[in-house]
């Protein structure tokens, strides 16, 4: 089991002191935010050495432009006269990092939109005000800062980004270029056709499979802890990588 919180290990680091499953094996982990293409991507990092130099100089990059992002968030929403937002969420997120669903439920709570879906439709998606992207660091760096901390490189969700399939593949192998080496096949609760295409991906750039929940909290059914189908037999597992005698 890998803990792949947005931009930071904090996560992985807490559960580690505690973690006394010996049938379970705890690989450390992140997500990190990038850019390719004027998009924004999310690369999963997983078994780096959490003490690399290089992976905490990028860290602590990621947590000064996710604080960057929220203010340029803050100052966009309060162009629409939804004033306060940046503060809310600041406070919403405590010790954690701020994102765009704080300020998500910050709209929700003031009565601009009825749900966290429209805010995200309306005003955090992509393409939308709240859409920021200036702050991240390149495709490339961000795949270089988990390989030479000794990590494996994972392109996250592919589907979500909602590109054709001749935008994804070119994405796909732009990655692999970058030094990726894994395709997540399996997000959340995923139809079958989806799964079949993705390991399709993954077969034809020769990149192993990893599998994820993305849960980000309770209440999202579609991205439970462990909801997640298994990983089609033909596509390597990525954690044949880091992890002996697991199927």
């Amino acid at each position: 089991m890998a803990i792949t919180d947005h931009d930071t290990i904090d996560g992985y680091l807490r559960v580690k002191q505690h973690w006394q499953d010996p049938a379970m094996k705890l690989v450390a982990g992140v997500e990190l935010s990038c850019v390719w293409s004027g998009r924004l991507i999310h690369i999963v990092g997983l078994n780096m050495n959490v003490d690399s130099g290089q992976l905490l100089e990028g860290l602590q990059q990621q947590q000064q432009a996710r604080e960057q992002r929220a203010h340029l968030i803050g100052q966009k929403l309060d162009k629409y006269g939804f004033k306060g937002g940046y503060d809310f969420a600041a406070e919403l997120a405590g010790e954690s990092q701020i994102g765009r669903p704080h300020f998500a439920q910050f709209l929700v709570e003031r009565g601009h939109v009825r749900s966290e879906q429209e805010a995200f439709k309306r005003y955090l998606g992509a393409g939308k005000p709240g859409d920021i992207k200036l702050t991240w660091p390149q495709l490339a760096k961000v795949v270089q800062w988990i390989i030479e901390s000794g990590g494996v490189a994972v392109l996250a969700h592919p589907l979500h980004y909602k590109m054709t399939a001749t935008k994804l593949k070119a994405l796909v192998a732009d990655f692999k270029s970058a030094g990726g080496s894994s395709l997540e096949v399996i997000s959340g609760k995923q139809a079958a056709d989806r799964t079949q295409f993705l390991t399709q991906v993954a077969l034809q750039f020769e990149l192993s499979g990893s599998v994820g929940s993305d849960f980000h909290r309770p209440g999202m059914p579609w991205r439970e802890l462990g909801q997640v189908g298994r990983l089609p037999k033909a596509c390597p597992p990525v954690w044949s990588a880091f992890v002996e005698g697991v199927l």
